[in-house]
């Protein structure tokens, strides 16, 4: 019997999915599926209420077949997952560099995944290195963000951790907005509502005298602001980073000989 997996994928029958390079099913009843069709059903659960709410029988309720069906199609949740993400990296195209500098070039990716996450907020439980498997949209978007930094007097390893180091911050930054996002969703209640709710217990609590610089931000509003309303701010802050690094790596510049005094 067919099992709802959940846990590690295959790799083998992963990758056959995510490249289509496994043949088509044999067995079974025509349904008219295909595995598009399959993906497109969980990406709409999925942002609609969640990975949690993902699972083989959900999909197949929502196309209308019998939960065995699927199995010919895809292996189990696991596999679906990696094909899930793969499939909504390709929902744009990825940011054009040509003629840009590496700064310029790695803000446009990391806007773009901010966005990615934005539209499907359940990327952000798949993100990373992991034990995600590469398909063709995750392996052009590697290559893409690596060729931003290739020509930089870098090695590869500090290719590799650069752009590793502006995915893990937009990934961070990210996660924090979804949480808030899905607790709102739970609790019935907004961010701002929630801190106009909690200010006024709060600020007979949080005694300027005790807490002076606290209470310095707090006065200023920064709590207030939305998760990810620093993010630019940031991202800037890490590429400031990653710029000292490259600086470092130049030569320095040589130094013209002195010209002999003139003779009295």
């Amino acid at each position: 019997m067919a099992r709802e997996k959940s846990g590690r994928a295959d790799p083998a029958r992963t990758l056959a999915l995510l490249w289509r390079t496994g043949e088509g099913p044999t067995r079974g009843p025509k349904q008219g599926l295909t595995v598009d069709r399959i993906v497109r059903a969980a990406v709409e659960i999925a942002d609609a209420d969640g990975i949690g709410a993902l699972s083989m029988r959900a999909v197949a309720e929502r196309l209308g077949v019998g939960t065995m069906s699927l199995y010919t199609y895809v292996p189990g949740k696991a596999e679906l997952l990696h094909v899930m993400f793969d499939t909504v990296l390709g929902e744009s195209a990825l940011p054009d560099a040509a003629g840009l500098d590496w700064r310029t070039a790695l803000e446009r990716h990391a806007r773009a995944d901010h966005a990615l996450a934005q539209r499907h907020p359940w990327v952000v439980q798949l993100w990373g290195p992991g034990l995600l498997l590469m398909g063709p949209q995750v392996t052009a978007r590697a290559d893409s963000a690596l060729r931003t930094v290739a020509d930089l007097g870098l090695t590869e390893a500090e290719m590799t951790h650069v752009v590793g180091l502006v995915d893990a911050y937009v990934r961070g930054i990210t996660q924090v907005a979804v949480d808030v996002n899905r607790d709102a969703v739970t609790s019935g209640v907004g961010y701002e509502d929630w801190w106009a709710e909690s200010t006024p217990y709060l600020e007979r609590l949080i005694q300027p005298a005790r807490f002076p610089t606290l209470t310095r931000v707090w006065a200023a509003g920064s709590y207030e602001e939305a998760p990810d309303a620093g993010f630019e701010f940031g991202l800037g802050l890490v590429l400031d980073g990653i710029e000292t690094l490259i600086r470092s790596r130049r030569p320095a510049p040589a130094v013209a000989p002195e010209s002999p005094a003139p003779q009295e």
